[in-house]
């Protein structure tokens, strides 16, 4: 496949951002490469790892 990009002048006047999620991105402009991470903040002794609690009722 083959994909050409052609970059032309960008203008933002202005940007309003009223939430963000938890897995995003807010990207203006070039970007050559975007490396995704992920990072776990609760500790350990708060995690629960056991049968799944439906959210439902059925």
């Amino acid at each position: 496949m083959n994909f050409t990009v052609v970059n032309k002048q960008v203008c933002v006047d202005n940007i309003r951002i009223l939430g963000v999620s938890s897995s995003s991105i807010f990207l203006v402009g070039d970007a050559d490469s975007i490396s995704l991470s992920s990072v776990f903040d609760t500790p350990p002794e708060s995690l629960i790892i056991g049968p799944f609690v439906p959210l439902a009722r059925s």
